[in-house]
Parts: C-alpha cells; sequence; structure tokens
C-alpha cells in the first residue's frame, strides 16, 4: 500500500513541471490567435507570460527533482511555439504583411533561427561548456520583438516607422549571435 501511494505521489511530481510548461505552450498559441484578431497587445503580454511560465518549469522540476528527457523535449516544443512560431507571426501581421514575401522571409528566418537555436541546446544539453556564450536563448529573442512591439503600441508609434527598425534589429540579433 505505501509503496503504490509512493509511485501516485512520483507521477503527481512529474506532472507539475509539466502544467508550467503546457502553461507556457497554451500563452504562445494564444499569442497567435490574438493577432490572427489584431489584438497585437494582448499578444505581446500573451508572449511575456510564456516567458514567466517557462522559466518556472525548470525550477519547479529541479525543486522537486523531476527532471526528465520528456520533460526536457516537451520544453523544447513549447518553446518552438511561444518564442518561435508566435513571435514571427505576430510580428508578421503587426508590421511585416506590407513588405509581402520579404516580409514572410522576416518572420521566417526569427522562427527558423529559434528551432535550430533548439535543436543545437537539445543536443548539448549535457556537453555544452557554460562558461562560454552560445548565443542569444529563445525566450531573450522573443522578448525582444515583442517588447519593441509593445513598446510601439503603448506610445502609438506609427507601425510602417517601426517596420524596418524591427527587421533590422530581428536580423541584427540572428546574425550576432549564430541563430
Amino acid at each position: 500500500m505505501t509503496l503504490e501511494k509512493s509511485n501516485i505521489r512520483r507521477r503527481g511530481i512529474y506532472l507539475l513541471p509539466n502544467l508550467f510548461t503546457t502553461g507556457a505552450l497554451f500563452s504562445g498559441f494564444y499569442a497567435i490567435t490574438s493577432a490572427m484578431d489584431n489584438r497585437f497587445e494582448t499578444a505581446a503580454i500573451a508572449i511575456f507570460v510564456a516567458m514567466i511560465l517557462d522559466g518556472m518549469d525548470g525550477r519547479v522540476a529541479r525543486l522537486t527533482n523531476t527532471q526528465s528527457e520528456f520533460g526536457a523535449q516537451y520544453d523544447s516544443l513549447s518553446d518552438m511555439v511561444s518564442f518561435g512560431a508566435a513571435p514571427a507571426l505576430v510580428m508578421y501581421l503587426w508590421a511585416f504583411t506590407s513588405f509581402g514575401k520579404l516580409g514572410l522571409f522576416a518572420a521566417f528566418v526569427h522562427m527558423a533561427g529559434g528551432a535550430l537555436r533548439l535543436a543545437r541546446f537539445n543536443t548539448q544539453l549535457t556537453s555544452a561548456d557554460k562558461r562560454y556564450f552560445q548565443g542569444l536563448p529563445s525566450p531573450a529573442a522573443a522578448a525582444i520583438l515583442a517588447g519593441f512591439l509593445w513598446l510601439s503600441l503603448d506610445h502609438a508609434y506609427p507601425c510602417r516607422n517601426s517596420e524596418i527598425y524591427s527587421l533590422s534589429t530581428d536580423y541584427y540579433h540572428r546574425l550576432t549571435y549564430g541563430q
């Protein structure tokens, strides 16, 4: 009986960090659907909520000693949606649609860069030397775009003026940090 309770409790603890990851995944999805409805401020906030939840899932897993390979992979998939696809689609719908295919390409570069960064991170989970900089983390890249969007909306900057800046900022970070 005690062994059964222990196993049940152990599975319940594994659920806790994955609930935070699921919340981050939902926030990324919500950012995309908000942008589709032209609610860009809500989309930016949802990306920041995903960042908070993403930071909490790893801490909870370490605190409860429930790290797992499944959790690491699930976290990466959540990161791809929340910090790769969501910011790319939000920026495309907010600022890049007037650029046509070039705008679509700019949004894709952010998403592809995020996917490459996450794949490199996953393959170096145990072998990476933490003393050396490995590139801009995906949540930080998403924060740059979402923060710029949020500030532009908050200060009523016209989208036209911000398109070039956000496009060049995204390319600069991709090239500088090897994503």
